[in-house]
């Protein structure tokens, strides 16, 4: 069936028939629309056959007459045989085609005609070329006359098949007009031609009014056939019926569907008050819904209305109907009602709650979502803006919740996270609301945040309700929480701007050790600001020169010979001045390029330590990504390979953060390089997430004892020297060196010699060298050596 929306091919030939395709010398654009077209055009043909018959057999009847005495009876009555077989031969063919109008037509159809014109115009040329009639005389006019008329009688016949006319009315003509022309009659050749053209014309137009009719005609079907259709499926739909009301806008001709959906009897319907019969229960009340008191002001203003929606009560039950309606007037222009559709759309309703359900709440969590909390931080920072009040926005990460993933696999993680919810829902109040924004952070909207104790407070709760252990399928886990918190419309004037500083206050709340809250300050956009232009210069410092390296020595505790140097990254910006490492390194694996600055490290420190003594190491730092890169080994290979320097001059020291993620590789990675015969070094042992395990199982040649050790133990800290001494003693077990950080005084110096400890290294020693000093201080201890 036509689409109603865009026109047919019956519509497209109503505006504008195609030529070709109706002559018949090519198929048209919908082949199915021309071939019923085609069809028409055969039928009207074969309608008018009998009188094109007897047209030609009154003429040759007439011609017989004309030159019976002027011609042998022979020729004129062969003559007058042949056009009689070829008359009855075209109309037998004509009534052989198919009676009814409706069918279908080929191309090859309408033109098998052309054949009959041609036919017919050959044996009407006979008269005019053999017959000698003498222009000017009463036989040459009587001859003119019948074939003018019979040229006139195959025009109206035989127009609706254009082609086939053309063929015998232009054969004729021609051959007529040439006769004349040869015979010196100018005038009447002329005229022969010009006739014969204008007859050629009212053919084409007789043609393609019939072709336009046609197709009107088919238009007119395909769009009765859809309106049918449709009728159709609105009378089989239960869903749908039909409503009227008169000019006091009382229920009219209520049809028995009507009546149904309205749980009423179709009787007593008739004659109630519209508004009445959808308000059900609610009529006395006067507690109407929104949409029927739409409707109310609608129908008093006499306005169409489309796609309104609103809750009706059948039979206790409510629905959701959705209606629409135009008024009525009489033929004088008199309201008298109105006229309208309804359908129940009760579960229409349900699936795109559903949906909208889905859109915005967390279905891991059911909380809502990141959209739900948007719209909720934007209704209560409108509200806070007109009432002059405050609302607030925490933003909450979990601690450790990475490593539950890790170890335990994410369905534990997932259930967790449920548990998570389950704890914030129960601590919100009327006036808050918490959602999940994705992973393991979540978020709390305040809607009246004036008292600040009372914010702060809920702060307090969260974390330490959140920190209590939880059993997720028999283990126990424990993870904190950090939040931070912004106040709107102080933090920011928009959702965005406060979500933002809730982010930073969050950020700041990590920084200070997690498990805190911390709350927006003015001075974290000025830091934000401060990273994000620091972030962008780092990207450049390697391609601008601007980092180097520092050497800073480590020494044998007992003799105080040089032993080699440890790398240290430095930064200075040409107009941001020396910034900190512990500033930029931190940024810089935050931003994943410690990647390319450590390979940078790692060439820089091999290629100036192969200009050193032989015995005299380099130690370089590997930060975690590094290791959980599959390429570094290929990277320390090709630093050795390049520089020339041997892999056990090499050493790479690694921090305990290394082994909290086992699972990335960073410890097979550790294995492939030890194999190239690479040393390696734990530092700040001590002070993270220590495991003996990993100890006795990765081939460390030394332990580097981290300065806050040394420096407590210089002031008598018990635990600290206790710490040293175990450490010591561990090492030495394992047959691994020892490296006091952070020496200062010979005191310290002393200290940490009697305490055990192979190797010192602090400011006692030396403080980071630039490259030119570290490689003198290399050579004089090489001389020295050599000279003892």
């Amino acid at each position: 069936m036509t689409s109603l929306a865009e026109p047919s091919a019956a519509e497209s030939t109503t505006a504008s028939p195609a030529w070709r395709p109706l002559l018949g010398l090519a198929e048209g654009a919908d082949p199915a629309e021309w071939g019923r077209i085609r069809a028409t055009q055969i039928h009207a043909g074969r309608q008018f056959v009998l009188f094109l018959l007897a047209a030609n057999l009154v003429g040759a009847a007439l011609i017989v007459m004309l030159f019976a005495h002027a011609t042998p009876t022979l020729m004129l009555g062969g003559w007058a045989a042949v056009t009689i077989v070829v008359a009855v031969a075209a109309a037998m063919r004509r009534l052989a085609t198919p009676k009814a109008a409706d069918g279908y037509a080929t191309v090859a159809d309408l033109r098998g005609a052309v054949g009959e014109g041609v036919a017919l115009a050959a044996v009407w040329s006979v008269p005019a070329l053999m017959f000698g009639a003498q222009p000017g005389s009463a036989a040459a006019y009587g001859m003119w006359m019948v074939l003018s008329l019979l040229m006139t009688a195959t025009a109206i016949a035989m127009a609706p098949l254009a082609l086939a006319t053309m063929a015998f009315l232009g054969l004729l003509g021609t051959i007529v007009g040439i006769r004349l022309a040869v015979a010196g009659d100018v005038v009447a050749a002329s005229t022969t031609v010009l006739f014969t053209v204008l007859l050629v014309i009212a053919c084409l137009n007789r043609a393609r009014s019939l072709v336009m009719i046609r197709a009107a005609q088919m238009a007119l079907g395909e769009r009765d056939e859809t309106v049918s259709l449709l009728l159709r499926e609105f009378e089989e739909s239960g869903a749908d019926w039909l409503w009227e009301t008169d000019a006091a806008r009382r229920v009219v001709k209520a049809s028995p569907r009507f009546a149904f959906a309205c749980g009423l009897d179709p009787l007593a319907i008739n004659g109630m008050p519209f508004l009445q019969v959808l308000a059900g229960p609610t009529w006395e009340s006067g507690n109407f819904s929104a949409g029927l008191r739409l409707l109310a002001e609608k129908l008093k203003a006499r306005d169409s209305f489309r796609d309104l929606r609103l809750p009706v009560h059948v039979k206790g039950e409510e629905r959701w109907w959705e209606i629409a309606a135009s008024p009525r007037f009489d033929e004088r222009g008199s309201f008298c009602g109105f006229r309208g559709v309804g359908s129940d759309v009760t579960e229409q309703r349900a699936s795109a709650d559903k949906i909208n359900r889905m859109a915005r709440f967390d279905t891991l969590t059911g909380l809502p979502n990141r959209l739900q909390v948007n719209e909720t931080l934007v209704r209560a920072m409108a509200e806070a803006e007109k009432w002059g009040s405050r609302c607030g926005f925490m933003m909450i990460d979990l601690d450790r919740f990475k490593a539950v993933n890790d170890t335990l696999g994410h369905p534990i993680g997932d259930r967790l996270l449920s548990r998570v919810s389950e704890r914030l829902s129960q601590l919100m109040g009327d006036s808050a609301m918490c959602g999940r924004l994705g992973g393991d952070e979540f978020a709390v909207v305040i809607r009246d945040a004036r008292d600040a104790h009372a914010v702060e407070a809920l702060a307090h709760r969260i974390i330490e309700t959140l920190s209590h252990p939880y059993e997720v399928d028999q283990h126990t886990l424990h993870v904190g929480a950090s939040v931070g918190l912004a106040i709107g419309p102080r933090d920011g004037r928009t959702a965005e701007m406060l979500i933002r500083s809730a982010d930073l206050a969050l950020y700041r709340a990590k920084d200070a050790g997690r498990g805190v809250y911390r709350a927006y300050e003015p001075q974290l956009h000025v830091q934000a600001e401060e990273r994000r232009v620091l972030e962008m210069a780092l990207r450049k410092a390697i391609e601008n020169n601007e980092m180097y390296l520092a050497y800073q020595p480590v020494v044998d505790a007992g003799t105080g010979g040089l032993t080699g140097f440890e790398a240290l990254l430095r930064w200075t910006h040409p107009k941001l001045g020396a910034i900190s490492p512990a500033k930029f390194i931190p940024l810089a694996e935050e931003a994943r390029l410690i990647g390319p600055i450590g390979e940078w490290v790692l060439r820089t420190a091999c290629a100036e330590a192969a200009q050193w003594p032989s015995h005299i190491r380099v130690a370089v730092n590997a930060s975690p990504d590094q290791l959980q890169n599959p390429g570094f080994v290929s990277e320390v290979v090709s630093a050795l390979a390049h520089s020339g320097l041997s892999p056990e001059r090499l050493e790479l020291e690694v921090t305990e953060s290394v082994f909290m993620h086992e699972g990335l590789g960073a410890t097979r990675t550790l294995e492939r390089v030890l194999d190239l015969g690479v040393r390696l070094s734990l530092d700040d042992f001590g002070t993270g997430y220590s495991s003996l395990g990993y100890l006795s199982r990765t081939r460390f040649s030394s332990i580097k004892i981290d300065r806050s050790f040394v420096q407590a133990a210089s002031k008598g800290v018990r635990e600290a020297i206790a710490i040293i001494r175990a450490v010591v003693a561990l090492a030495k077990s394992l047959e691994m060196a020892t490296t006091a950080e952070g020496v200062e005084t010979e005191a310290e110096h002393q200290m940490v010699q009697d305490l055990g400890c192979t190797k010192v290294q602090g400011y006692y020693f030396g403080r980071p060298l630039p490259v030119e000093e570290a490689r003198t201080l290399a050579n004089r201890w090489d001389e020295a050596r050599a000279a003892a």
